[in-house]
């Protein structure tokens, strides 16, 4: 755990006790706060009493009386599409707001690290799509070569529940928009920025209020490095923001599909080779073609973003490219279940919008396309362009009747369930054919969340492989 600092004997309330209320509430009294715990469920506050945190109930109308800040877990609007009432209430008595993550960049050093050979490190990832195989790519290689490292934020971890890190250590955070937006302290020593792609624009009350809350990181946190996807307008405006020339390599600029010029330092892809330049000079490449834990354009896109940060902490590209090698892959991020006569099975259950299931549909040549769930504005239009690589498509959820009108012509069935879907794709898939769960929707109309829906995906394909023997 990473005590927080500077808060003994502080009155700190903490709204929201879910994994990343809970940890903040616990890391507050272990550097000795007085935590107010408190959550609109009663079961969340429930949990949070058995486990000895203490309640305060912030509807009341003295409850912000001698509180001197309020932590936010990162699922509460604080200001768009509608104001928690909670949160209101705090700003109405002059609370300061702050998250989990801002908690962890003030609270990380110690004065140990005096006497440590080499400083620990943070390594902060975000972006829209992406984060999480990054995330996990870095940790894994810096595992593979030797050094010391702990995968938390968005994934695996909360960050305040990590250890703290010892001599040389690298925390490996990733970080939404709805924590990167709210954190009072944001401090990483490399900064990663994927991609942008439309998404949660009613939280940040549009596309512009969704780039400021990521672009935060970099120009409020102010990292040694930062590695930023150009292949958008707003991660060429950033890159230009975060540089002082053409030559300044505190910037890498990650881009993919084309060839890279000028003197700068840049990782890119083109047909699944992996390039570095710097100073006009190619000084390393890997081919990522036959990395199996990384198929598809999307997650070459992810490979060089790892890349570039693992060479920001100086990992050799000798052993990068080997660590990729046995790289596994996430749960429901391309995920291949397995293969029964000639037909794969791969869960993308992570693939809650269009952009992230066009990438998933661009890495296989013939398809049998699960999709469909609560979708995002603008429905499944912009994926008529990956059609071709479709056999057909087998539509799930509670909309799914209306879900298939965005299909046309496009050889569909309304399959509602995740059952039915697999069953009906595995039948009428052909060898070569790869069925994938690429939803291009949220869950929650049939799910708690996307892992929950690619767990269902798995199990089903698992009986399937059973029967096929």
């Amino acid at each position: 755990m990473i005590p927080v600092k500077g808060v003994n004997d502080a009155r700190i309330a903490v709204l929201g006790l879910g994994r990343s209320g809970l940890s903040a509430a616990r890391a507050l009294v272990d550097g000795g706060a007085i935590a107010l715990c408190w959550d609109d469920n009663a079961e969340a506050r429930e949990g949070a009493e058995a486990e000895g945190l203490a309640l305060h109930d912030l509807s009341r109308r003295e409850a912000w009386e001698g509180v001197s800040a309020l932590i936010v877990s990162p699922g509460i609007p604080h200001l768009y599409p509608k104001q928690n009432a909670h949160i209101a209430a705090a700003i109405a008595a002059g609370v300061p707001i702050d998250n989990d993550i801002g908690l962890f960049f003030r609270s990380l050093a110690t004065p140990q690290w005096d006497n440590f050979e080499a400083t620990p490190k943070v390594v902060a990832i975000t972006g829209s799509n992406g984060k999480s195989t990054t995330s996990a790519l870095i940790q894994h290689v810096l595992e593979e070569v030797g050094r010391e490292s702990q995968l938390a934020g968005n994934i695996g971890r909360g960050v305040l529940d990590i250890d703290p890190p010892g001599d040389g250590g690298v925390v490996v955070l990733e970080l939404s928009s709805y924590q990167t937006e709210l954190a009072r302290a944001l401090t990483p020593d490399v900064a990663v920025f994927t991609n942008l792609t439309p998404d949660h624009l009613d939280r940040h009350g549009g596309l512009g209020g969704y780039f400021a809350a990521k672009r935060r990181l970099f120009a409020e946190g102010g990292p040694d490095r930062a590695i930023i996807g150009v292949d958008e307008p707003e991660g060429q405006f950033l890159a230009n923001q975060m540089s002082e020339g053409p030559t300044d390599d505190r910037v890498i600029r990650v881009m993919t599909g084309v060839k890279p010029g000028g003197a700068g330092w840049t990782v890119s892809v083109r047909k699944g080779f992996l390039a570095e330049m710097r100073k006009g000079r190619q000084i390393a490449s890997v081919d990522l073609r036959d990395i199996a834990g990384l198929p598809g354009a999307h997650n070459h896109q992810n490979a060089c973003a790892a890349f570039a940060a693992l060479r920001a902490l100086q990992v050799p590209p000798k052993q990068i490219e080997d660590a990729f090698h046995s790289f596994q892959g996430l749960p429901h991020r391309s995920q291949r279940i397995g293969e029964a006569n000639g037909v794969a099975f791969v869960n993308d259950s992570k693939a809650t919008n269009v952009d992230a299931a066009g990438k998933a549909l661009g890495a296989f040549k013939r398809i049998r396309w699960i999709v469909g769930g609560q979708l995002k504005e603008g429905g499944l239009a912009a994926l008529e362009p990956h059609w071709g690589a479709v056999a057909k498509a087998y539509v799930i959820g509670r909309h799914a009747r209306e879900i298939a009108h965005d299909l046309k012509a496009l050889p569909h069935a309304v399959c509602t369930t995740m059952t039915e879907a697999v069953a009906l794709a595995a039948k009428e898939a052909e060898a070569g054919d790869t069925v994938l769960l690429a939803p291009a929707a949220a869950s929650f109309d049939q799910y708690d969340n996307f892992e929950k829906r690619g767990e269902d995906f798995t199990a089903c394909v698992e009986k399937v492989l059973v029967a096929a023997g």
